[in-house]
């Protein structure tokens, strides 16, 4: 155990995520179980250096289980990279008597985890981002949720697709990863799904998929495009001059955040909070709160981001399978 540990601080960064909210819950009560205050930042590692941090008791995270977002908000923090920046967040954590933190978000906010325990503050972090695109976990809080906000805004755009006889080219989010596209592709049986981790061909991967469905009778085609790669508006005009389909372009943006996080996420993001919470008692900094093989274990920050993380070849063989017409 680490001695006379008292106080730890929670924060989220970067990107916000569904399912954020129970893991700063598991931390305040479960901090709270083993007798430790728990200093809520506010707005990530910019609050963290500017001292805007209040204590959270149990009662403070009641009725937070079904709120999407983050209640201790979130912001980006570009400075956080420099280490006199860094220092000033270590002293201002001394300040408030904290004495360790945990730090939820995308691998950005995990360099900043690893700058302070560097810098002396004991870290650790836990992968909260809709793009499951931590490498060193099969799953990040947020995920779950986002892939049924895409599925029900997709089937949707589907029906009046349908009614239309047009085809639907549809931007996801994911940055320059295509998780989101790939599985929400195959979830809502899209004629063609774009992703960054694969190079495609406008002739042969999007142009000839819809003339082939076309050929055997279909009348609404789907394109999922992934975020990274983008281009939805001039790719649907340009459907519409090869193939004589009237075509739309969707960007879902922001909408793909919010909502009600699923039993998934409010269960993992749990296990994960509480798992962080006991690693800073036991003494542990430096570490990633992580899935593997559908188990919260941890590693090392350093291993962790050295991870790579590729899409699963079942999902992308799949994929062609299933949009065969």
């Amino acid at each position: 155990m680490a001695e006379n540990i008292k106080t730890i601080g929670v924060l989220t960064s970067g990107g916000d995520a569904p399912g954020m909210n129970a893991a700063i819950r598991a931390v305040v009560r479960v901090g709270a179980h083993h007798g430790l205050k728990v200093m809520g930042i506010k707005r990530g590692y910019s609050g963290l250096i500017k001292g805007d941090i209040k204590e959270m008791r149990p009662r403070d995270v009641s009725n937070t289980l079904q709120r999407g977002g983050t209640i201790l908000q979130t912001a980006r923090c570009p400075e956080f990279k420099n280490e006199e920046v860094i220092q000033r967040g270590v002293e201002m954590a001394k300040i408030f008597d904290i004495e360790g933190l945990v730090v939820i978000g995308g691998d950005g906010s995990f360099r900043g985890a690893a700058g302070l325990c560097k810098a002396g503050l004991p870290t650790i972090a836990l992968p909260g981002t809709i793009d499951n695109d931590i490498g060193c976990s099969e799953y990040t809080i947020g995920y779950d949720t986002c892939l049924n906000t895409i599925k029900s805004a997709v089937d949707n755009i589907k029906d009046t697709t349908e009614s239309h006889e047009r085809c639907s080219v549809i931007e996801v989010m994911g940055r320059s990863a295509g998780f989101l596209a790939l599985d929400v592709g195959i979830a809502c049986g899209a004629d063609v799904i774009l992703v960054p981790e694969i190079n495609w061909s406008f002739t042969d991967d999007v142009l000839k998929p819809i003339l082939h469905s076309k050929a055997n009778g279909e009348k609404r085609f789907i394109v999922i495009v992934a975020e990274g790669v983008g281009g939805v508006v001039e790719m649907a005009k340009k459907i519409e001059e090869k193939t004589g389909i009237e075509s739309r372009a969707t960007i879902l943006g922001h909408v793909q955040r919010g909502g009600s996080p699923s039993v998934r996420d409010r269960v993992t993001a749990s296990e994960m909070g509480s798992l962080a919470v006991e690693l800073l008692i036991a003494g542990k900094q430096n570490r990633i709160v992580c899935m593997k093989d559908n188990k919260i274990i941890d590693v090392d920050i350093k291993e962790g981001l050295a991870m790579q993380k590729t899409l699963s070849e079942q999902h992308v063989s799949l994929a062609k399978k299933l949009s065969y017409k």
